[in-house]
């Protein structure tokens, strides 16, 4: 867990670094007087803050986000006060309308630069793996897969009707685009299976209801004191092949079997290097072997790795940042379907958080932030006072309309704006402690 918070606050400190500084930049190059540049918030006092020249330099100790204070602009700080003297050269509200609008778009910019330069880095760096979707012959499912009429052993040949090349896409791009079906050969058949709304709203609160079949090989136990598997002499590497007599080839056939013999003692065979063991397993009343499975992919299926040259990142990358960002917008148009239920998923910082793996991982740690510098970029996008977008709105209206916005407009619209934040901060905060404390859903 500690691992996971040093990378997230890592993470966001670079992030919101970039973002303040598009802002600061731009600000500089329209010389408008910069107060204040914060990483964090600095409510009551400041972790550390030191002044140099006009500008207060400073960390916060409320990893929300964090701010950077133009002279002469109706932020967050409310500062009426100053807004109440004449307009000086060097404020915010002094400057033409087109500038301003750059000022307020400069951190989406450079979260949007942050992300290219990120995924480049990735693309040079690690090249891409993926595993081919052609590879994956056989699918298991789980109950919800079953009632969407999916079935164990099924192929998936496409998605929407078009092939994909990577299996890992498969999952996402049945989510996101329209209209939402799988091709699956089962048997001699083609069968379509077609998600409704209703459907939709089913597999984005469960996840994906469908992995590659894997044998059922044990790496651990779950607590040896009270395992029946290991009880009974299994270790971990034996690869189970029968329960109860009957043969299995896939971890996800001996579900069943385990369940229909619930406080038997039942035989269970298993590989362990070139010999063929049989085990008496008393199975407790759950039924559970009280084992974990291996769920490695890569050691079961064909992991392709495609490497770049510098120049050749470079437009990989940028395809990537692309590709991210076109995924994001379509993740963020099911929030706004209530039939998919989708803003369940909206989560704050204890989701972020829950990205980062427990290991370190340089690789991972890098994609998650640029991803997280996409997200950034489009959240702050939104049209609502408060966030740079809203801001950015008044800007254009003025610039295409001629007329500004009084700064009595301004002050109640931001004030508008941090109610709907506070609420959507509410929303998210309430969705993570259903998922991750309460165990609501």
């Amino acid at each position: 867990m500690t691992i996971k918070i040093i990378q997230f606050l890592l993470s966001l400190t670079i992030l919101v670094l970039v973002h303040e500084f598009g802002h600061f930049i731009l600000a500089k190059v329209f010389k408008v007087r910069v107060e204040k540049f914060y990483i964090f918030f600095n409510l009551g006092f400041s972790l550390f803050k030191k002044k140099i020249g006009e500008t207060e330099y400073g960390i916060g100790w409320l990893p929300l986000g964090g701010y950077v204070k133009l002279s002469g602009m109706i932020d967050e700080s409310m500062d009426k006060e100053q807004m109440k003297k004449p307009p000086q050269p060097w404020e915010f509200r002094s400057k033409p309308a087109w500038q301003r609008l750059l000022i307020m778009l400069g951190g989406i910019i450079m979260n949007t630069l942050f992300a290219f330069v990120i995924y480049i880095g990735i693309t040079a760096a690690w090249g891409t793996d993926y595993i081919p979707a052609q590879e994956v012959k056989q699918v298991a499912v789980d109950s919800l897969g079953q009632e969407l009429g999916m079935r164990s052993g099924d192929r998936i040949i496409s998605v929407n009707g078009k092939q994909v090349e990577r299996y890992r896409d498969i999952y996402v791009n049945l989510i996101l685009d329209e209209p939402h079906s799988l091709q699956v050969v089962r048997g001699s058949d083609t069968v379509n299976i077609v998600l409704t709304d209703h459907d939709l709203a089913s597999v984005i609160e469960h996840g994906p209801f469908f992995t590659p079949r894997m044998p059922f090989v044990v790496v651990g136990f779950l607590d040896t004191t009270k395992s029946s598997a290991y009880k009974a002499g299994i270790r971990p590497g034996d690869r189970i092949i029968a329960i109860a007599g009957q043969p299995i080839q896939y971890f996800d056939q001996a579900r069943a079997i385990l369940m229909a013999h619930k406080s038997e003692n039942i035989q269970v065979k298993a590989v362990r290097g070139n010999d063929t063991l049989s085990f008496n397993v008393a199975l407790p009343e759950s039924g559970y072997l009280g084992v974990y499975a291996d769920t490695d992919l890569s050691k079961y299926y064909p992991v392709r790795t495609r490497h770049y040259s510098f120049f050749e990142a470079i437009p990989a990358g940028i395809r990537l940042t692309f590709k991210q960002i076109g995924s994001y917008l379509k993740q963020f148009k099911l929030i706004f379907n209530p039939q998919t239920k989708a803003y369940k998923s909206v989560g704050s910082f204890i989701a972020i958080g829950n990205l980062f793996p427990r290991a370190w991982d340089w690789q991972y740690f890098w994609s998650i932030t640029a991803f997280l510098s996409i997200v950034f970029a489009v959240i702050n996008l939104l049209p609502i006072p408060g966030l740079d977008g809203g801001h950015a709105l008044f800007a254009l209206w003025e610039i295409v309309t001629g007329r500004r916005p009084s700064d009595k407009f301004l002050e109640y619209a931001q004030m508008v704006g941090m109610a709907i934040i506070l609420m959507l901060f509410i929303l998210a905060m309430w969705n993570d402690l259903a998922r991750f404390v309460f165990k609501i859903r």
